[in-house]
């Protein structure tokens, strides 16, 4: 025995097992997906090869650390306050709703119940692209009380989906107008792109707007709508079907800059 322990973690969806000493220091770490182990020190490279002997699978390089790329140096000096990479779908609601609830009883549910509950079910979608090598920010803040729903930048390129509670009620989208069900007919297609251009000025990279009906029972596109999309929350996946746009290495430079509040905050 060589008095070293291994510890299994996850980071960003990614096991790693640590190497450490009895009180606690890291001396390596082992990424399996990689098959890589990352060396703090040479000093003990056979005592931490040997510990992990039992977890390794296939060959493996073995080696420093590799050095940080600009988008993770930006990560790692961004404050937390101004990371919105932790934001949840729906996160400017739910706060709204944890300082002001509403009474009890209402002859009609809140809207913002609504709102949220398609927020949420469009942004779990979106999450789940991760492991195609997407990116997701909910809720990214605008100036003057605005938001992006959901910020999604990837293989195919960096879209601006706004979600649109429908349950049970089909959606007529007549450009700009969206009506859902026997409700008025709303501009949202003109606020979406306005949206999606605030995001191009701040990220200099074109963003494409989508409009993600929840729950519809049917969606009406009455005439072509150019850029912008209208993808049903079933058929958010298949934004994963795009590609050729970005390298994986300019997906996390721009999740980088998107990530920080203050990219936000002259659009």
């Amino acid at each position: 025995m060589n008095g070293l322990r291994v510890i299994p973690t996850w980071r960003h969806g990614q096991e790693r097992l640590y190497v450490c000493l009895t009180n606690g220091r890291n001396l390596a770490w082992y990424d399996r997906e990689a098959g890589r182990v990352n060396l703090l020190s040479e000093d003990r490279r056979e005592d931490v090869l040997e510990a992990l002997g039992p977890f390794l699978t296939g060959p493996v390089a073995v080696g420093p650390p590799p050095v940080p790329t600009p988008a993770e140096l930006a990560r790692l000096t961004l404050p937390p306050d101004d990371d919105l990479a932790p934001n949840r779908p729906g996160e400017a609601l739910l706060i709204a709703l944890d300082r002001d609830p509403g009474p009890p009883r209402r002859l009609r549910p809140d809207p913002r119940r609504r709102a949220l509950t398609a927020e949420q079910t469009a942004g779990e979608a979106l999450d789940r692209l991760e492991g195609a090598g997407w990116r997701t920010l909910h809720s990214v803040p605008l100036p003057g009380g605005g938001r992006i729903h959901h910020l999604v930048i990837g293989p195919g390129g960096l879209f601006c989906v706004r979600a649109l509670y429908a349950r049970k009620q089909r959606v007529l989208v007549a450009d700009p107008m969206v009506t859902v069900g026997r409700h008025e007919p709303r501009p949202l297609l003109r606020q979406i792109r306005a949206d999606a251009d605030r995001a191009s000025y701040a990220l200099t990279a074109e963003v494409h707007p989508v409009l993600a009906p929840v729950g519809a029972s049917g969606v009406d596109v009455v005439v072509p709508l150019g850029e912008a999309r209208v993808l049903r929350d079933t058929d958010l996946s298949g934004l994963a079907r795009s590609g050729g746009a970005l390298k994986p290495a300019d997906v996390e430079a721009l999740h980088a800059v998107a990530r920080d509040r203050r990219t936000w905050t002259r659009v």
